[in-house]
């Protein structure tokens, strides 16, 4: 199955008219996305948008051949111009299935938003999934447990309804992700190939020809990545925002809650509320059981945290007993930890601070703190495939 994407952009295109934004700005040349419209076997066109016939001539093919126009979501502005020759475009009512004289099947799947997503099997068998702009399903056929193929979808806008078909089987390894109806809220160039990739997922320039069902080196997420930057860079929402499209993540809070302190419950409250309703949280230092055993991601925050926690446990902040035996034991505790990272068959994201780049600590047990942490930054992130720095909201590829 032929697949030419005449557009990949939101419903506005990208850069929206008259926008001042940053990625609007930087949205020139290859990177300028027409509103999302699907092309299937030169036959079936999905989403009528301004151009299609334009488009559809510059990727070297033609809308004379199609013989139906599906939309998959409600349009606003304009009526757009239907090209001489085009069928009328409708929508499928949930659920339907329509046989097409060119051998495709088209079944109409329920969103939850306004919208109709559409799987299309070809002739020979392939399976495409296209999903509208903000929609995620709300209901898949019976054989939904048989991965698709390919499945088009709002990767950056609904990271959720991608971690839904996970959880059903609908994706599956070797399924081809491609993001599409991508809008300003999203990054430009290769900040959005690193995030897309670490769903598993990529972006394609508009007039891009795929095929549906041909092997295609799905984007390797990694299985161990460390998260570094100052307080308040934005690590633990680039840490989170790496987890989003997982059918199952378990939040470690090595923090855990104190009584009293109004300004820790206030950001405990912001984390939680950022976090997918399906995640489930525990709050613990004790990290080598859970690395050791199977189950779904792991977002550990923070490695600081759980520092704090080993220390208090060796009574390390003490200078007397860090020199009878307490920096032994850290050492040690340390150490367990790092071999249960590289042991690790889960997928972890870690969270943890850079301290040593500003003022000196003013007591020996700060500077300790603050030695010992490095230390353990270097020795988590070697065990580490992926590796980031974020600073002002923005992640630096370190390794990886």
């Amino acid at each position: 199955m032929e697949l030419t994407l005449l557009g990949t952009g939101a419903p506005l295109g990208l850069p929206r008219p008259d926008c001042p934004c940053a990625v609007c700005a930087l949205s020139r040349g290859p990177r300028v996305r027409a509103a999302t419209a699907l092309l299937v076997d030169g036959a079936l066109l999905l989403d009528l948008t301004p151009g299609a016939a334009l488009a559809a001539a510059r990727s070297g093919h033609s809308l004379v051949g199609v013989r139906q126009v599906l939309l998959t979501h409600p349009h606003d502005g304009p009526a757009v111009e239907v090209p001489a020759g085009l069928p009328t475009a409708g929508r499928v009512p949930d659920g339907r299935e329509l046989t097409l004289i060119s051998g495709h099947r088209v079944r109409a799947v329920p969103m939850d938003s306004p919208g109709t997503g559409y799987e299309v099997t070809s002739a020979d068998g392939e399976r495409l999934l296209y999903l509208p702009p903000g929609g995620s399903p709300a209901g898949l056929p019976d054989d939904h447990r048989v991965p698709y193929d390919m499945v088009v979808a709002d990767v950056t806008g609904r990271p959720d309804a991608l971690a839904r078909l996970r959880a059903t089987g609908a994706v599956g390894p070797a399924t081809d992700v491609v993001a599409v109806h991508l809008d300003h809220d999203a990054p430009t160039g290769a900040e959005l190939d690193r995030r897309l990739a670490a769903a598993g997922a990529r972006a394609v320039p508009d007039g891009t020809t795929l095929y549906v069902g041909e092997y295609h080196e799905v984007p390797d997420v990694p299985r161990r990545t460390l998260v570094t930057g100052g307080a308040r860079s934005g690590k633990s929402v680039e840490a989170e925002r790496r987890l989003e499209t997982f059918s199952e993540v378990l939040y470690v809070a090595t923090g855990g809650s104190r009584e009293g302190d109004p300004e820790w419950a206030e950001r405990v409250g912001l984390h939680r509320e950022r976090r997918p309703g399906s995640w489930r949280t525990t709050e613990t230092c004790d990290l080598v059981p859970l690395l050791e055993e199977d189950g779904p991601a792991l977002l550990v925050d923070c490695l600081s945290l759980w520092l704090t926690d080993a220390m208090d446990r060796v009574e390390a902040w003490d200078d007397g007993r860090w020199a009878a035996g307490g920096q032994t034991a850290l050492r040690k505790r340390t150490a367990e930890l790092v071999a249960a990272v590289r042991a690790t068959r889960r997928t972890v994201v870690a969270v943890t601070n850079e301290v040593g780049s500003g003022v000196v600590p003013a007591t020996a047990a700060g500077r300790r703190f603050r030695d010992e942490l490095g230390r353990l930054n270097a020795a988590f992130a070697d065990e580490c495939e992926e590796v980031l720095l974020v600073v002002a909201g923005q992640a630096i590829v370190l390794r990886g």
